[in-house]
């Protein structure tokens, strides 16, 4: 008989998921609006349309980045040179664009391809050599950053044309607003399209399943969540082309992880490689491919980065890139210990990591005192993270 999981039913396996330990995206969602409530009290312009307007083009970058960084914690493996290698595609961008009068979606593709390759590089020496990630990717951060240097040559900086087009996508395309709520209706309808018939095979299997009530109701929430902040930002410039990618980028990698063979292999692999070869899972193409995917993210990042500036210089890709798109990945949910995230960690983190440093700046306060708080979040999600996990296991989840 199949059983209809009704919006009760639902809530109470959701509280059963919780005291079993999986707290999913609900730690990191109550401090972003902790973050949010203590940072308006103190400067009523913090959540003013026009600051969240450019709240969301500053998390387009190192939120790309960090979307890889998920891929390859979820492994239970790391990337430290994901920085250097930003940098190094904003450079070839620009000295192939600028320098050597390539044009611009050759030296884009070029970059990406740079990125590519070295996801590549990376995968073959892990797993034909067995190289620890950790050592492997330390000695890209120096070697990349190396070539980055030695690419833009003795000048240093290179400024990007105003007028290009890829300039223009970061800094000054926004949909118009009636497309935006357009987008939010399609994706409300995809949403609802899909549970349903994700329900009907379900209900062909005679396995329990969503009631319809309990999916309208799950679109009801998902067009609140995307219909209010597109009109908010709409009250100025509205949703930035450059954010919108990223967001694209967030639901195409959350569904090819949860809908699709290769996702399904990934979690697999990070939550125990040795079961996951016996199951007759690929392992060292899924360690390839995440590797590829990790570093071409860190090479469109570096791309967003540097058109965001419309320069390329010695620091792209430098000071704090890095570490940031490591906390995004972890502050959002990732687990250190592998197997288990969501792509949505990136954009979750990124958030918190953005709203931070844009708190501050309105403060007027400094770099240092943005370290430490970010340092202090970051260290809250990994004990958060160990004692879930100790729960999961007490619960004897895994």
């Amino acid at each position: 008989m199949v059983q209809h999981h009704g919006p009760g039913g639902a809530l109470r396996a959701f509280v059963a998921r919780i005291r079993g330990g999986d707290l999913g995206a609900l730690p990191v969602v109550v401090g972003l609006a902790i973050i949010w409530a203590v940072f308006q009290a103190l400067n009523p312009v913090f959540l003013s349309s026009t600051n969240l307007v450019n709240l969301s083009m500053q998390c387009a970058a190192v939120g790309t980045i960090a979307l890889g960084i998920v891929l390859v914690l979820l492994l239970g493996e790391i990337d430290l040179s994901v920085g250097s290698v930003s940098g190094l595609s904003s450079a070839v961008l620009a000295v192939g664009f600028v320098q050597w009068g390539w044009p611009l979606l050759g030296a884009v593709l070029a970059a990406l391809a740079l990125g590519a390759v070295i996801g590549l590089f990376y995968g073959l020496l892990y797993t034909r050599f067995g190289v620890p990630s950790f050592v492997i990717t330390l000695a890209g951060l120096l070697g990349f950053l190396g070539l980055q240097l030695l690419v833009l040559g003795r000048t240093g900086s290179i400024n990007i044309p105003f007028d290009s087009w890829i300039v223009q996508f970061a800094q000054q395309m926004f949909l118009p607003e009636w497309l935006s709520y357009l987008l939010v209706l399609l994706t409300v309808l995809a949403y609802g399209w899909q549970g349903w018939t994700h329900a009907r095979r379900r209900a062909a299997a005679n396995l329990s399943r969503l009631s319809t009530t309990s999916i309208l109701l799950r679109c009801a929430a998902l067009l609140v969540v995307l219909a209010v902040p597109t009109w908010y930002l709409n009250r100025t410039r509205g949703v930035g082309l450059m954010f919108l990618l990223f967001l694209v980028l967030v639901v195409a990698m959350n569904f090819l992880l949860t809908r699709t063979r290769w996702g399904r292999a990934v979690f697999a692999v990070g939550g125990n490689v040795e079961a996951a070869r016996r199951a007759g899972i690929r392992v060292r193409r899924v360690y390839l491919s995440v590797f590829i995917l990790t570093s071409t993210f860190a090479a469109l990042g570096g791309l967003l980065a540097a058109s965001r500036l419309a320069a390329a210089n010695q620091s792209s890709g430098g000071g704090d890139t890095n570490l940031n798109a490591i906390a995004a990945a972890v502050i959002g949910g990732t687990s250190l210990f592998g197997g288990r995230g969501s792509a949505y960690s990136a954009l979750l983190g990124i958030v918190v990591i953005q709203s931070i440093s844009s708190g501050l700046t309105l403060l007027s306060l400094d770099a240092s005192v943005r370290y430490m708080i970010t340092g202090a979040v970051l260290l809250l999600a990994v004990v958060i993270d160990s004692l879930s996990r100790r729960s999961r296991q007490a619960a004897g989840r895994g």
